[in-house]
């Protein structure tokens, strides 16, 4: 066993794909798969299951590949602090969902990066199955997802069997987001049946775990609505909301300025009763950086400040 065939193993755990791996080790796919197949008889343990569907990890492989990943990021680490001289970097890597207090607070934290040293800063918006994935696997440091309260048994049951540590940043409810030309904003009070001839933005990727898809979507959208634009891109939704006066989305509350700069209104919903929570995820042997503490510290200002609901 040597420190590539404990690089090979992780990638092909992230992939779950030898082909993809190889890919992204460029490297041949059989020469991978026999180094994958010779560290397996080193060990004496199966780490990967060959099916007609896949790569799957066995128990005994995950095992490993958590000692794999620990020990592939701490010669990572040792590799970018002496090929930068021995000098201090400025790292952080994240996944969120897409909102906008997060990304304000992103901005907030980036703008307060020094510029004397070296910095690589990782920020990827997504859903909350694919930050676990990205953070379990070694991908990312930190990652905040979204659920409903409802949900929460479920999640707490992936926490513990990916071994990540969770930590509630805040709770809230959605509001309407519309253009200020919208006829929904010149109501004094918005019900739910008010939004039955409009079209609904909303991301067209939510996951919770050990949930059939079909029972995520009917608790995430609303039986009221029948006309909706799925998105993935969250810059795309606010372009949609100004040009689109018959459309709205659900949205945890956003700055003043981001509506100013879209002429856009936000509005509650009485009959709205969803709760729902951001949560940090982090792997259980990593220890949060100074840099990670700095970045949740604009995060919860940021909440504090625009989620004026919570």
């Amino acid at each position: 066993m040597n420190l590539l065939h404990l690089k090979y193993a992780v990638e092909v755990a992230k992939t779950r794909s030898i082909s993809k791996a190889a890919e992204n080790l460029f490297m041949g796919q059989p020469n991978l798969s026999r180094a994958i197949k010779e560290l397996e008889s080193d060990l004496g343990i199966t780490i990967f299951k060959r099916t007609t569907k896949g790569i799957s990890v066995t128990s005994e492989g995950e095992e490993f590949l958590e000692r794999a990943r620990r020990i592939v990021l701490q010669v990572d680490e040792i590799e970018r602090m002496y090929k930068n001289g021995g000098q201090e970097e400025q790292r952080l890597s994240v996944c969120a969902p897409r909102a906008s207090y997060i990304s304000h607070a992103m901005a907030e934290f980036a703008s307060g990066l020094r510029t004397d040293i070296p910095a690589e800063i990782f920020y990827k918006e997504t859903n909350s199955s694919k930050a676990m994935e990205c953070v379990s696997n070694g991908e990312y440091n930190l990652g905040i997802i979204r659920y409903q309260q409802k949900f929460g048994r479920y999640f707490d049951s992936v926490f513990q069997e990916k071994r990540l540590t969770a930590e509630t940043m805040t709770e809230f409810t959605y509001v309407l987001l519309m253009s200020k030309n919208s006829e929904l904003s010149q109501l004094a009070e918005i019900r739910l049946s008010d939004l039955r001839d409009k079209i609904e933005i909303t991301h067209s990727d939510p996951y919770v775990p050990s949930i059939p898809m079909v029972d995520v979507r009917r608790s995430e959208l609303m039986e009221t609505v029948d006309k909706r634009i799925f998105v993935f891109e969250r810059g795309s939704q606010f372009e949609l909301l100004e040009k689109v006066p018959m459309s709205f989305m659900w949205v945890s509350p956003v700055s003043p300025e981001l509506c100013k700069k879209y002429g856009l209104v936000q509005r509650f919903c009485r009959e709205n009763t969803k709760r729902y929570k951001d949560v940090l995820i982090y792997r259980n042997d990593y220890r949060l950086s100074s840099l990670d503490n700095r970045f949740l510290d604009e995060v919860r200002k940021s909440a504090d400040r625009y989620l004026v609901n919570k």
